[in-house]
């Protein structure tokens, strides 16, 4: 979980790096990216692409989609701290997801850490007056979708391998995108494409790694680990798009990382 949280952030981050390219363009690259190395992998492997539960592998595409677009918009549109800041709250509503879909108890340790944690987040970066109230609503339509998508990976756990949950998303995407994306299309450059494949391969790791960890932990065990993205987030808008930080976002780091180690010191076996 903690080495997808780093490729997510890194891929993500290279959205800002090409803000010249459509939202929905890098989408339809990354979820072409995404289709081609789940494809290969699953015909290596002798595994059919064909899924089980092809129901909730349509909804479990769709709401990553959703997550995924809004998500993008938000990375051109907003401070990446901010932008990433935001999407950390998704760990907080995917344990109260959980709980409704997949009856997923809470401890009360773990509830002080996600506190601590959420308190942690809002200190690194809060609501930054650049924000619109549209771009603030984009951004908080993909947490929601986000937290549906990664329970519903869970719920998937027992029906599909992790490959074909990953591939799904893509097959689900394409159709969606592909007619806004080839209707503005911007050719890219050689530049671009680097950050392209940083976009496309390094999210797909991430994805699988992302799969496996929701497929064998309890959502509830696995999601903080979600807000190590903000630090790398932050390092990332100050180092590469000077953005700076305060003392107070320093001390919500801080909290941050206190909240995770507590949370590790109360692991629980992984499920089998």
């Amino acid at each position: 979980m903690i080495a997808s949280v780093v490729l997510f952030t890194l891929g993500h981050a290279a959205v800002k790096w090409v803000p010249h390219i459509p939202f929905y363009q890098l989408v339809f690259l990354r979820a072409a990216i995404t289709a081609i190395i789940c494809i290969v992998y699953l015909k290596r492997q002798k595994i059919s692409i064909k899924g089980n539960n092809l129901k909730l592998l349509f909804v479990r595409g769709l709401a990553g989609t959703c997550a995924l677009l809004a998500y993008f918009y938000s990375l051109q549109h907003m401070p990446l701290a901010s932008a990433v800041t935001l999407q950390y709250l998704s760990p907080i509503l995917t344990i109260i997801v959980a709980y409704f879909l997949l009856n997923e108890k809470v401890t009360k340790f773990q509830s002080y850490c996600f506190a601590l944690a959420f308190i942690g987040v809002l200190m690194v970066k809060g609501f930054d007056d650049r924000i619109t109230l549209f771009e603030l609503s984009v951004s908080l339509f993909s947490v929601v979708a986000s937290a549906f998508a990664y329970n519903f990976v869970r719920m998937l756990r027992k029906t599909d391998h992790e490959m074909i949950v990953v591939l799904y998303f893509p097959l689900v995407t394409l159709p969606i995108v592909t007619p806004f994306a080839l209707n503005d299309w911007v050719t890219p450059s050689l530049r671009d494409w680097m950050y392209i494949l940083v976009i496309g391969v390094f999210t797909q790791i991430a994805q699988y790694l992302m799969t496996i960890s929701y497929h064998r932990q309890k959502a509830a065990d696995i999601a903080i680990y979600n807000y190590l993205g903000i630090i790398i987030a932050v390092a990332i808008g100050y180092y590469f798009f000077n953005e700076g930080f305060s003392l107070l976002s320093v001390a919500g780091m801080i909290l941050i990382m206190s909240s995770l180690v507590l949370s590790g010191k109360k692991k629980k076996p992984a499920l089998q």
